[in-house]
């Protein structure tokens, strides 16, 4: 059943459509560094170029915290933007209450970016005021923004409540992909989970071991869970508030759950899980874990991995993820990536065109996996059902 108009449900020709996209983006001395996101708007842009709208797009970057800061400016996102999408993209610096008449003067297929909207304090207030000042510079409205609909912010909320308003592309492409392996997912799926901190991940492993047939995790949190079975960890980072959580899950899906059985220490060399040394720190999974991981993917239909095998950021300690990423990609099935450091290490390694969605999402994603209504596709549901 629909649940939101798409971009195929209005006419768009000669139309000022706002779009709300997520470039926020690594940025250094005014150059951006990792051009993903804004890669991933283009099929939505393309579109609309195609369709004749004129077409204004709002973004944040970085945390103002509702003052103008000057490194934050989004002139280098409208000029690599420009440079990937072959067309003059406008930057205007001027306050969405005065920015109207060069709105207006916009031609078809032609693009305008605004100013950093994180520049108002209101955007994060979810300010209906200042949301319907927003809407004034438009007639129709587009969520591409996926990484930040789990806000209730201004751009991505409220405006949908004085706008015709519907999904973009990538949206779409998201909350299709995600919402079938919370609804349907072809069997067998398998759900890898990793990262440092277990407490924030506790709510997305006990919904998807409602659905996957195996959950496989790595990262620091692992430490957690060899304290919970009375194992020795070493120096290796343990939550003493998460062991009750590890244990918690290990006594409801036992059955479900895989850990690896060796790691690399701070010293290279690798142990069994059962041998840690008292003066030694576990900083990633070892070869024989990698194994038994592909081992167990190699039948997979359905793959979502989120977070980190070990301390990726440092050499060699990313070759837990490296490899996994490797064996991942070359699976024949639906594979999903999420969380920034994941999507990092995925781009690092050059593997981002094979996978089947690597989401943009970060904390979206991991909201929406715990089978939590984001906030901007609530707003997107309310408002079709109010133009139905």
């Amino acid at each position: 059943m629909k649940e939101f108009f798409s971009l195929k449900d209005f006419d768009l020709r000669n139309k000022r459509v706002l779009v709300r996209v997520d470039y926020n983006v690594q940025m250094e001395k005014g150059r951006v560094l990792n051009d993903s996101r804004i890669r991933a708007s283009l099929p939505t842009l393309r579109y609309l170029c195609d369709a004749g709208a004129k077409i204004i797009i709002v973004t944040h970057l970085g945390r103002p915290d509702g003052k103008q800061v000057e490194e934050l400016r989004t002139d280098p996102l409208a000029k690599r933007l420009g440079e990937l999408i072959g067309t003059e993209v406008r930057k205007t610096g001027l306050p969405i209450d005065k920015a109207k008449p060069e709105i207006e003067g916009l031609k078809s297929g032609s693009i305008l970016m605004l100013e950093n909207i994180r520049f108002y304090p209101e955007e994060e207030k979810n300010d209906r005021e200042f949301a319907k000042k927003l809407a004034a510079l438009a007639e129709f409205y587009v969520n591409d923004a996926f990484g930040v609909s789990h806000r209730d912010n201004s751009s991505v909320s409220a405006i949908t409540e004085f706008l015709p308003s519907c999904a973009g592309l990538l949206l779409e492409k998201e909350l299709t992909t995600l919402g079938k392996i919370l609804q349907n997912p072809e069997k067998p799926f398998y759900a890898i989970i990793g990262g440092a901190k277990l407490e924030t991940k506790i709510p997305v492993i006990e919904n998807l071991a409602r659905i996957a047939d195996k959950i496989l995790l790595g990262g620091a949190m692992i430490f957690s869970f060899y304290k919970a079975q009375g194992l020795e960890t070493g120096q290796s980072l343990v939550g003493e508030k998460e062991i009750p959580l590890a244990k918690g899950i290990l006594d409801k899906f036992k059955d479900k759950i895989v850990l690896p059985i060796d790691v690399v220490l701070d010293d290279l060399t690798s142990v069994d899980t059962k041998s840690i040394p008292k003066d030694a720190a576990g900083l990633d999974i070892g070869i024989r874990s990698i194994r038994t991981f592909a081992s167990t993917l190699q039948d997979a239909k359905t793959v979502l991995w989120n977070g980190p095998m070990g301390k990726f950021e440092q050499k060699p300690f990313d070759a837990g993820t490296t490899t996994l990423a490797r064996i991942i990609s070359q699976l024949s099935a639906t594979t999903i990536v999420g969380g920034g450091e994941t999507v990092a290490a995925i781009e690092a390694a050059g593997l981002s065109d094979r996978f089947t969605l690597v989401s943009t999402g970060g904390g979206a994603t991991l909201e929406f996996l715990e089978g939590k209504e984001l906030p901007a596709i609530a707003a997107l549901r309310k408002n079709y059902l109010r133009g139905a």
